[in-house]
């Protein structure tokens, strides 16, 4: 990845942004060629509970599910296996930036042409993966953004919209990329764009790290409306509102020393 100033970074009109939102009284299904050249990316770790029933959903339309076990001490990968997933294992807990990347060059490795990254807990919807997945097939942008901010059906808890939005303005600070939601973990991309990606930050921090992989390497992105089913168990699961400055502090760090 180059890390020379980019001559243009392209993004859509306001009105591109809800060009394509999922509709549950319609839904999309991309042809199967396209389905087929797409790789969906998922770390998981402790997700026993929920992983088979994502990747069953998943695997009812899209064939190539990633799985990578990031050092679960329970039943995460065997789960995911008979659900139908190409399983790969970290042997100790590296988090999830590590988790991704072994994912993403795993894919890019077996020739995928389009990348998704997707949450185990079971809170994105894969009803939005024609409308992150088609722009790129149809070469629009190499680059699709999921937005819950940017969702009519968004009901997201109070105290973690202010944390999101804080973290917006931090990613617009920090990486220049002018986005509506800095940290969903729903993102599409090309071939071309998924070779730009080396995550060093091993942990969460790599949400920020990505986003300024994506900005440096100049290639024309969109952000596009999606759900966060928020759930008992995903709240459970999910980053503390606290761990936020955390998360800040270890994206500084990680540019100082990279």
């Amino acid at each position: 990845m180059s890390t020379s100033e980019p001559t243009a970074l392209t993004q859509t009109t306001p009105a591109d942004l809800t060009a394509g939102a999922s509709d549950t009284s319609a839904p999309v299904v991309l042809p199967l060629d396209v389905r087929e050249r797409t790789a969906i990316v998922i770390a998981a770790f402790r997700e026993a509970r929920s992983i088979g029933l994502v990747v069953r959903e998943l695997r009812a339309l899209y064939p190539r599910v990633i799985v990578v076990d990031d050092g679960s001490p329970d039943a995460t990968a065997d789960e995911a296996a008979k659900a139908g997933a190409t399983v790969l294992r970290h042997f100790v807990n590296r988090g999830q930036g590590a988790a991704l990347q072994t994912g993403i060059s795993y894919a890019l490795a077996h020739g995928a042409e389009f990348l998704v990254t997707f949450d185990a807990d079971g809170q994105h919807d894969v009803a939005d993966l024609p409308a992150l997945i088609g722009p790129l097939a149809r070469g629009e942008v190499d680059i699709c953004l999921g937005s819950r901010f940017l969702d009519r059906r968004a009901e997201i808890p109070f105290f973690r919209r202010i944390v999101l939005k804080a973290a917006v303005l931090f990613t617009r600070v920090t990486s220049r990329m002018r986005l509506t939601d800095a940290h969903n973990g729903l993102r599409a991309f090309t071939r071309k764009a998924g070779l730009g990606i080396g995550l060093q930050l091993d942990r969460m921090a790599h949400a920020s790290e990505i986003v300024d992989q994506f900005y440096r390497s100049g290639l024309r992105y969109r952000e596009v409306p999606v759900r966060i089913r928020y759930t008992a168990y995903s709240l459970a699961k999910g980053q503390r509102n606290s761990a936020a400055l955390k998360v800040a502090f270890d994206y500084l760090i990680g540019r100082l020393t990279r």
